[in-house]
């Protein structure tokens, strides 16, 4: 379906999502399954659509900061910050933020990470919403909200463009809200 054919018709957001993300086997590691979202992102209707999908689901006013998770959470997460009227803060891989920071080590689906983000990101009692764009096992968004819950912000919840289901990721968040667009 073309972006044109989209726009003339009602937007079926699960369908075109599910359109938009293609699956790379043994990537980056074998026996790894990928979802490569970058046809999603070069796409303006479906990224609009993610996008106003979030912001939607919230409502503005609810927010008052945006958590990107590094990388591709990233991409999803600035946009949805501006739609808000919120500011946005990166959650980064150890090292790459420069001042004093928070950080949390976790377990992936293949080995272990650390995140980081600045200590003074949040004011105290900060409505925050984290956004990222896979949720598989659930390590990343569970480390994610632990730091934010520790440098004052309060979670009101996770938007994700896919949940993996089947890893069960969600059985790590607690009772953290979660919003999902497209479960696979």
């Amino acid at each position: 379906m073309t972006s044109e054919q989209v726009a003339s018709a009602p937007l079926d957001l699960g369908a075109l999502i599910a359109a938009r993300v293609r699956d790379i086997p043994d990537y980056p590691k074998p026996g790894v399954l990928f979802k490569d979202i970058t046809p999603l992102l070069a796409d303006h209707v479906a990224f609009a659509g993610v996008v106003d999908a979030i912001v939607n689901h919230y409502g503005r006013g609810t927010v008052d900061k945006v958590v990107g998770i590094e990388a591709r959470g990233f991409i999803l997460a600035a946009p949805v910050a501006y739609h808000f009227g919120a500011g946005f803060v990166p959650v980064r891989k150890k090292g790459k933020l420069p001042a004093a920071t928070l950080e949390a080590t976790y377990d992936l689906e293949y080995g272990t990470e650390t995140i980081e983000v600045h200590q003074d990101a949040f004011t105290p009692g900060e409505r925050v919403l984290i956004v990222d764009d896979v949720l598989a096992t659930g390590g990343t968004a569970a480390a994610t909200a632990d730091l934010v819950r520790r440098a004052g912000g309060e979670v009101i919840g996770l938007s994700v463009l896919l949940e993996l289901s089947f890893l069960n990721g969600r059985a790590r968040l607690g009772d953290l809200p979660l919003h999902t667009l497209v479960n696979a």
